[in-house]
């Protein structure tokens, strides 16, 4: 009898979550580097077969699943959080310590207290002790990096700062060093932290050196690749959502459970 409730139910908070993941992109059109997020919802019955075959009690598993609650077959639900690693805009700012990606699917490295992360944010600036660094102080990394112990980039001399497109950093005509700028095989297996940067498991093995020429442009910051009209119709229609499936679920308790008690209750003298 509840089997539209349980369904609408599970629509309605995945609805919820991407109300969540919809409002949070809305919230970093302005953030530098910002890769808009989405989700993948499937439902509770293919994710239950799909699963139901590899545990390890097999037949014990079929035979239990012919009791399998039909009520809540097909359930919707969030099964992935996913991320649209597509370029933002580039936008000119003449700021010397300003450098955007010029390549898909490529990274910069920085060092944090939890270890090396990859970013495409692209302002960065100097610290006291003359390290280029993130917004949030994280050291920016070299391109030997991981064959070495350094661990950041510092510029001792002072005059004109330079970078080439291959990432060379000059003062002058001095070289100082080259900014580590990587890739990863499997872009999916990375995993936000905050709204700037990203991990996975075994990062730094997982992480492969990008070279040659035409892999940022310095002077200009890549934005982020929100596109606010389309994130605010989807807003918009998540919301509609949202407000129809409680209309149903009114129904199914207001209505149809008040008629079915009516119907149940009357009995015939």
């Amino acid at each position: 009898m509840q089997n539209g409730y349980y369904q609408v139910t599970g629509a309605m908070v995945t609805q919820f979550h991407k109300l969540d993941v919809t409002s949070n992109n809305l919230a970093n059109v302005n953030t530098q580097g910002f890769k808009r997020d989405d989700i993948v919802i499937g439902d509770f019955e293919r994710l239950y077969k799909n699963k139901r075959d590899i545990l390890e009690l097999k037949n014990h598993t079929k035979e239990a699943a012919k009791f399998f609650n039909r009520t809540i077959n097909r359930v919707p639900k969030v099964v992935e959080n996913s991320i649209d690693f597509s370029m933002g805009s580039i936008r000119k700012t003449g700021n010397k310590l300003d450098f955007a990606l010029s390549k898909r699917d490529t990274f910069y490295a920085v060092m944090t207290p939890n270890g090396v992360r990859l970013t495409q944010q692209s302002s960065f600036k100097l610290d006291n002790n003359g390290k280029i660094v993130t917004a949030d102080g994280f050291a920016l990394l070299p391109k030997d990096f991981l064959s070495t112990n350094k661990k950041d980039i510092t510029i001792k001399q002072k005059g004109d700062l330079n970078i080439s497109d291959d990432g060379t950093i000059y003062i002058g005509k001095n070289r100082v060093d080259t900014i580590f700028v990587g890739a990863v095989k499997n872009l999916k297996a990375l995993k936000k932290e905050g709204d700037k940067f990203y991990t996975m498991p075994d990062l730094q093995n997982a992480l492969n050196q990008v070279d040659g020429g035409g892999l940022m442009k310095q002077g200009y910051i890549q934005m982020s690749n929100i596109n606010a009209v389309k994130e605010m119709t989807s807003l918009i229609e998540t919301n509609r959502l949202v407000e129809m499936y409680q209309k149903v679920m009114t129904s199914h308790m207001d209505e149809l459970n008040r008629d079915a008690i009516t119907k149940l209750a009357t009995t015939r003298a």
